[in-house]
């Protein structure tokens, strides 16, 4: 009797270690590898870098609210904007007074910002993203910001829809999403005019 119930809990035993071995350091040893060697820039945070500098990850937002660069989504993660260890959205329901008084404030933001601009702002701008971390924008989105950033550069409205032309990523594999513009990206673009 002792010796079979000694028989069964060694196999497990033995079956709990292989298994840790197996699960635990060889599996990920070998997705880690092939990640790395068939997706080197996605298995490496797909890190945006400039002049060998991390200028941040295409994953991840950005804080940006100088007129002279194009605005991401609004972010309301705790303690700063777009701060990754702490996503989510505001929760807010659609009649709570503090979002209509976010949307308001986002509102006169953007009218202050462009006042010539008369276009009507996309939703997007005015409402958080559901994880506080969105990257992209519509090209709508930078489109209505295009005059803004053009007047703040002193470059022509024509150059910077040529930008937001050439960094518009398509759906992916044609079906899933919506056409999308980095705004890292976007505005890495920008700088790079100099």
């Amino acid at each position: 009797m002792y010796l079979a119930c000694f028989k069964q809990i060694r196999t497990a035993f033995i079956m709990l270690i292989l298994f840790t071995v197996l699960t635990g350091f060889i599996y990920p040893l070998i997705v880690t590898g092939l990640g790395q060697l068939l997706f080197p820039f996605q298995a490496g945070g797909s890190l945006i870098k400039e002049h060998g500098v991390t200028r941040g990850s295409s994953l991840l937002g950005q804080s940006f609210t100088q007129a002279s660069y194009f605005w991401p989504r609004p972010s309301h993660t705790a303690t700063f904007p777009y701060n990754a260890a702490s996503s989510g959205a505001s929760n807010f329901g659609l009649s709570n007074p503090n979002l209509l008084t976010a949307i308001h404030e986002r509102l006169v933001k953007y009218t202050q910002a462009d006042p010539a601009n008369k276009n009507p702002i996309p939703v997007e701008l005015l409402m958080g993203s559901g994880s506080g971390l969105d990257p992209d924008i519509s090209p709508k989105a930078a489109f209505y910001q295009a005059s803004r950033v053009a007047k703040a550069r002193g470059i022509s409205i024509e150059t910077v829809h040529t930008i937001i032309n050439q960094h518009t990523k398509n759906r992916t594999l044609f079906i899933l999403g919506e056409p999308r513009v980095n705004v890292l990206e976007l505005n890495i673009a920008l700088d790079a005019l100099k």
